[in-house]
């Protein structure tokens, strides 16, 4: 049978391989990682493929890129490695423990708002538990989990090929608004128009992020379009101080500044921005499984988007 060809063929070498490659998305820094050479990383690569019967990789100057065979087989891979990982991990139990580690990812606009008070209350729970937290756009942040980079993420929905190997549990929805510094010429008596808060310099997510497309999608439902002249960037501190200190009118997820505009820091601009809503989710691997500390991790951060909820409903 080819399965039982399969199973008798694939080494543990293999999975690595296509994991670290994955990961990487280059194979000299997978090689480096892996302590092996480049032509040994090529030639493990190759072996799998063969066995699997299909190309899990496109290689190209730019690097290597799953196929939609290598992103279905990476789930898998991922998979297997974490079990292997508890059933090590099960059996030396009564060795000294080493320190648990919980990798975090998360988008930039929501680790500001829900991450703090999620991670200061897990804290109290579980203290010598370390929590390392990456953010990243949310393309990134989707493959970066997949990979096994990840314990848990919080992001957003994407395109369903995007989402393979991956669940998704809903935590809020939250708009896109308009902020600048208190004082602001914007800041009158009377709502200023959208034309009139084009002429000020804006602050925007990237191309291809989706609150850049929000942004794009909500100006020209009305006839609109940004500017040339923006300043991009996902770095919500650096935003936040332009903001702070110059006259920008910044394009940004309400959550993310909050906690600015509750101390007066930041002004919202009365303008309505319905159709901007997205939703906020907890992702995991959906073949992983969860550690107790990350399962505790999550009830905590549940817990934190529900009282979310409620500051949303009052807003």
């Amino acid at each position: 049978m080819e399965k039982d060809r399969f199973t008798s063929r694939i080494r543990l070498r293999h999975l690595h391989c296509f994991v670290a490659v994955a990961q990487e998305q280059n194979l000299g820094r997978a090689a480096a990682r892996l302590m092996l050479s480049q032509p040994a990383v090529s030639k493990t690569l190759a072996e799998l493929e063969e066995i699997a019967g299909a190309r899990l990789f496109e290689r190209g100057r730019l690097g290597a890129t799953l196929t939609q065979d290598g992103e279905a087989f990476l789930v898998h891979a991922v998979a297997v490695l974490d079990t292997l990982g508890a059933a090590g991990r099960a059996v030396s139990k009564h060795d000294a423990p080493s320190p648990t580690l919980l990798r975090v990812g998360a988008l930039p606009t929501v680790a500001i708002d829900l991450l703090p008070l999620a991670l200061g209350e897990f804290r109290a729970q579980r203290p010598h538990t370390s929590v390392q937290v990456q953010t990243a756009a949310n393309a990134p942040l989707l493959a970066s989990l997949k990979a096994g980079e990840y314990d848990l993420a919080i992001g957003r929905m994407a395109d369903p090929e995007m989402m393979v190997g991956l669940s998704f549990e809903l935590l809020y929805v939250e708009p896109m608004i308009m902020v600048t510094r208190p004082g602001h010429p914007l800041q009158s008596d009377h709502p200023p128009s959208l034309e009139a808060v084009l002429d000020y310099p804006l602050i925007v997510s990237p191309k291809g992020t989706i609150p850049r497309h929000n942004t794009e999608s909500f100006l020209q439902s009305r006839g609109l379009r940004l500017p040339e002249s923006l300043v991009e960037t996902l770095s919500v501190s650096l935003a936040r101080l332009m903001a702070l200190r110059f006259d920008y009118v910044w394009f940004i997820s309400a959550g993310a500044v909050r906690d600015d505009l509750e101390r007066g820091l930041l002004a919202r601009l009365p303008l309505a921005t319905g159709g901007t809503e997205e939703p906020v989710g907890l992702l995991t691997r959906s073949e992983g499984r969860l550690s107790m500390p990350a399962q505790e991790l999550i009830a905590t951060i549940r817990d934190s988007a529900a009282r979310q909820r409620e500051r949303l409903k009052g807003q």
